[in-house]
């Protein structure tokens, strides 16, 4: 999580406060709790505030600046606690994601020595560690390097060095997009589209120097083995335009009309053909989180329904205490929109060094994950920027169906079927977005609402439940509509909304009973199928699918729609809602 902003430029060009508050709007969903930036003109100047980024203020600008927006970790939300943050002196300021696990015995250490902390923070005692050692400010990161433990991703500058930067990278997102006139270290691409599309990709244990001369330089070193090394460029595929609203009134709503295009860009048959014949013997266990798990769960289902091909489905931060009884015939599948979720990450660290190979199924390809995998299915769905995740998880199951029809050998006729589906998507959507809308103003008073299915679409209601609870903060229970009567459903009332989703599958008629049972007890009884029942109070209208395994893909957009326009008419903020971030890199 949180957002980290560096940029020194070319003495030609002063606009580095405009372009760090830009670029840091263009990062604020991975925190936007806090912000702050810091430049040195002569002096440290810092300007840190609670709540969403506004223009910079600066009387004079500058050829050197970081900047901050936080998701808090260590401390409350206050002005205080925001980055960036300096040491005694004030002549050291940085920038910080990630968490520093042995910052308390740092911080003792470093109070005995005198000195005075001003936030709650544990990223503070690396401004102070800073300040502890001699030397510029590349030799005093190498030292501190060796000891702070944990996560970070770090960003540094020196009032007495205006020339310099230093950036550092364990374990957090650190890149470094390089121009004619400017270096931009950030914790994502989108941060320097804009002005660039080459960048350097820092790997953990890694330094980057960053110096300004007579033009802009940058030395590489791993403190972990003690040398200087080499790095290349790597190209950034996105344009810039995917990142921009481009009249949508939020970017929930373009990411979800997105998908029959992101679909088709996810096609991938070569990479689903090698996945399938390196896993066909394997014993495979799929780890993920949220979003990610729900889209694991369905591809579980597609995997034995087509290739009679069973696997695991895991959440990563509970399968992190097991990974050492797994088989060591095993095959970790990791799926992550952001590749860069650190339970994930975990696992797949823990696996590598028991010799266990690593697949991901992932949207960023240059990503923490996809370099530690052996094998990528990259779902090609472009930057998604809600913190809601809906174009990157039709994606995801995408994967999972290309790869079962690999491994059953139909992989030429399900492209077809696969391209109509698309098509089919495309054709409901405007028909959804408008009973949507309807359906959004009969329920967006209640304070409750259910969301049931049988079988492959158990997993939607899990995911359209987490939806309507995410952006709208109405809580929504997802589960297997059986389960209903074993406790829930005492929580039925008269007026309940509850869901069901009731395609003309294997599970159409258990489905269409229980929902029945909760017509019994005065629920809303909203259906979403391909086929009315007297019992739906409301119906959306899936269309028919051409292969009943399909549906999930016809079933998920309304569901991400209907939540979409009910937090709207709540007033909810959208794409930022309260406590979360996009990518989850703190544990």
């Amino acid at each position: 999580m949180c957002g980290i902003i560096g940029i020194l430029k070319t003495e030609s060009s002063k606009n580095t406060l405009n372009q760090m508050i830009t670029s840091l709007k263009k990062m604020d969903y991975r925190g936007y709790d806090s912000w702050g930036y810091a430049t040195i003109n002569g002096k440290i100047k810092i300007t840190k505030r609670v709540g969403r980024i506004s223009p910079g203020v600066l009387e004079e600008d500058t050829f050197i600046g970081i900047g901050h927006t936080r998701w808090a970790t260590h401390g409350a939300v206050t002005d205080e606690n925001a980055h960036p943050h300096t040491d005694c002196k004030k002549e050291i300021a940085i920038a910080h994601n990630g968490i520093i696990e042995n910052y308390l015995q740092l911080k003792e250490w470093l109070q005995k020595r005198g000195h005075k902390f001003l936030s709650d923070t544990d990223t503070e005692v690396i401004a102070h560690l800073f300040e502890e050692e001699s030397g510029n400010l590349f030799e005093r990161a190498k030292k501190i390097s060796m000891k702070i433990e944990g996560s970070f991703a770090i960003v540094a500058m020196d009032s007495k060095n205006p020339n310099e930067m230093v950036a550092i990278k364990n374990e957090s997102p650190l890149l470094i997009g390089t121009s004619n006139d400017s270096l931009i270290v950030a914790s994502d691409p989108l941060a320097f589209i804009d002005h660039t599309k080459e960048m350097y990709v820092l790997l953990d244990g890694e330094i980057a120097y960053l110096k300004r001369n007579e033009k802009l330089e940058i030395e590489f070193y791993n403190y972990k083995e003690n040398k200087k090394i080499s790095k290349k460029t790597e190209k950034i595929h996105w344009d810039h335009k995917e990142s921009e609203l481009m009249g949508h009134p939020h970017f929930m709503l373009k990411e979800i009309l997105e998908q029959p295009n992101s679909l088709r860009n996810g096609m991938n048959e070569k990479q689903a053909e090698k996945i399938s014949e390196f896993i066909k013997d394997k014993k495979v266990v799929a780890v993920a989180c949220g979003t990610a798990r729900h889209a694991s769960v369905i591809g579980k289902h597609i995997l034995y329904r087509i290739a009679k091909f069973n696997i695991e489905v895991m959440m990563a931060h509970e399968y992190s205490y097991f990974i050492e009884d797994a088989p060591k015939d095993a095959v970790i599948l990791a799926v992550s929109q952001s590749g860069e979720t650190a339970d994930v990450l975990e696992v797949v660290r823990k696996a590598k060094k028991r010799g266990i190979p690593v697949i991901s199924i992932v949207n960023i390809p240059t990503s923490t994950l996809a370099r530690e995998s052996k094998l990528v299915y990259p779902i090609n769905c472009g930057p998604e920027i809600a913190v809601a995740s809906t174009k990157a998880f039709s994606g995801q199951i995408l994967a999972f169906y290309l790869i079962a029809y690999a491994m059953a050998g139909e992989l030429k006729t399900a492209r077809e079927k696969i391209l109509r589906l698309i098509s089919l998507i495309e054709k409901k959507m405007e028909y959804n977005v408008s009973k949507t809308k309807e359906i959004a103003h009969k329920i967006y008073s209640k304070n409750h609402v259910y969301v049931l299915g049988k079988g492959v679409n158990y997993a939607i209601a899990l995911e359209g439940a987490l939806k309507i609870k995410e952006i709208s903060y109405i809580h929504a229970e997802g589960m297997p509509s059986g389960e209903l009567k074993h406790g829930t459903l005492a929580l039925i009332e008269n007026g309940t909304p509850v869901i069901l989703l009731s395609p003309t599958d294997y599970t159409y008629n258990d489905c269409i009973s229980n929902g029945l049972e909760t017509k019994a007890r005065g629920a809303y009884l909203i259906g979403i199928s391909d086929k009315d029942h007297p019992s739906f109070d409301d119906w959306i209208d899936i269309g028919q699918a051409e292969d009943r395994l399909f549906y999930p893909l016809l079933e998920i957009i309304p569901l991400q729609l209907l939540a979409y326009y009910t937090a709207v008419i709540l007033g909810r903020d959208v794409d930022k809602p309260r406590n979360l971030a996009k990518s989850v890199t703190v544990k």
